[in-house]
């Protein structure tokens, strides 16, 4: 290894005209390490490690993963690669990609393509809120165009300022109806509701231009029994933790989910935020005195987001969600029959085509089926969620079979 005073040297030598064997002999050095100074392989004071490169047979596959997504973060593909088999540590695994250059030495491997929007971002000042425990929930939508699934994915994301818990709901729309089913979905999920609900000026929530809650908002805060407290307006940091549930959710698992459904993608994301989401370790600082806390080889032990969840008192949630109802259009297929959330449910005959208007009341078990005009067609019982089922009445059927049958003929076509 050579010292940066060898290292000087051996280049003002090359400089003047020596050779690689002169500078050798005059360092008492062999050929290739002169060589390998010279060319920029190696940087002084810097130790050559014996060991292989654990990243070796996984380049490829990096390669062109970030081929794919040149923005795909390095904890998500972090866990990718370690399913496969790589051994060593996430610290060491972001060394190896990264593009940045330090001084006298260039990051391992240099696979993350280079993106100049990218390289010119910087974050703005923050600055830590306490939160005190139970207190407080922050909500906020994400949208993903172009789902697997052939539509627009929405999610509403709730987190628990205090401790970080995040829960998520994906949804078929934005409106007032699919926000209140969301909202009582994650909260189920977190196990009760903080008291206070910190949104920003959401129209659905918030009367825009305003601070004050929407009047058909008030009562499902009532059957809740929370606050409803709207960001100041240009104060995005105020629901700063929900906006890193955003930003984490969307670029450490959408980027990589595979689901293909919107009921396989709602069963990766609860797996995601109760596996990933809360083994995320939270400094003890911010939370907890130092001092109570275990030390652990030289430093406190920091708490990861799930203890401190579950060390949060909620208040309990009703025994039925608030009695909003979802409205969704959708159209009738050659079997007489409408799609709503992984099952089929019958439609009288002949309305092939149509688009027919889809009700169910939450807390109720009943789906509602309505013609173009308004007129109540059926009432069916409501199937769980993607079980694939065929909800058909006895009336429906013998009404389809005849239809089905009149159509045979045993006259030659003309």
């Amino acid at each position: 290894m050579f010292s940066v005073g060898e290292d000087v040297e051996a280049d003002a030598l090359f400089k003047r005209g020596w050779t690689v064997s002169a500078i050798a002999r005059h360092l008492n050095r062999v050929r290739k390490t002169v060589r390998s100074y010279l060319s920029g392989e190696r940087a002084p004071g810097v130790r050559r490690s014996d060991a292989s490169d654990p990243l070796d047979e996984f380049r490829a596959y990096v390669a062109a993963r970030f081929a794919d997504d040149p923005h795909l973060w390095a904890s998500a593909l972090f866990d990718e690669v370690v399913t496969l088999g790589y051994s060593s540590s996430y610290v060491s695994f972001a060394r190896q990609i990264r593009q940045i250059r330090q001084i006298r030495q260039i990051r391992l491997a240099g696979l993350r393509p280079h993106c100049e929007a990218c390289s010119g971002v910087k974050g703005r000042e923050t600055i830590e809120i306490d939160h005190p425990s139970g207190e407080e929930i922050q909500w906020d939508w994400f949208e993903r165009r172009h789902a697997p699934w052939g539509a627009t994915a929405y999610g509403l994301l709730g987190t628990l300022s205090h401790s970080g818990r995040t829960r998520g709901v994906l949804a078929e729309s934005m409106d007032q109806a699919h926000l209140v089913e969301s909202m009582d979905g994650v909260m189920r999920r977190l196990g009760g509701t903080a008291r206070n609900w910190r949104t920003d000026r959401l129209a659905t929530v918030i009367v825009p231009g305003t601070a004050d809650v929407q009047t058909s908002f008030a009562p499902v805060a009532k059957h809740y029994g929370a606050i409803v407290t709207p960001c100041p307006p240009r104060r995005g940091n105020r629901k700063g933790a929900v906006e890193c549930g955003v930003k984490f959710c969307c670029g450490r698992w959408w980027r990589t989910m595979t689901a293909t459904t919107l009921a396989d993608a709602q069963l990766s994301m609860d797996h995601f935020w109760s596996s990933t989401g809360d083994a995320r370790l939270r400094p003890p600082g911010r939370y907890l005195d130092p001092a109570d806390l275990a030390e652990e080889e030289g430093r406190p032990r920091w708490p990861s987001v799930g203890e401190l969840a579950d060390a949060e008192v909620l208040m309990a949630l009703p025994a039925v969600p608030y009695p909003a109802t979802i409205e969704v259009h959708r159209p009738v297929d050659d079997k007489a029959s409408v799609a709503f959330r992984g099952n089929r449910y019958s439609v009288p005959p002949g309305l092939g085509g149509a688009e027919l208007t889809l009700r169910h009341r939450l807390g109720t078990g009943s789906l509602e089926v309505f013609s173009p005009s308004g007129i109540e067609l059926v009432s069916h019982r409501l199937a769980p969620s993607g079980a694939g089922q065929m909800v058909r009445t006895e009336a429906h059927r013998a009404a389809l079979e005849s239809v089905v049958l009149a159509q045979f003929s045993t006259e030659r076509p003309w």
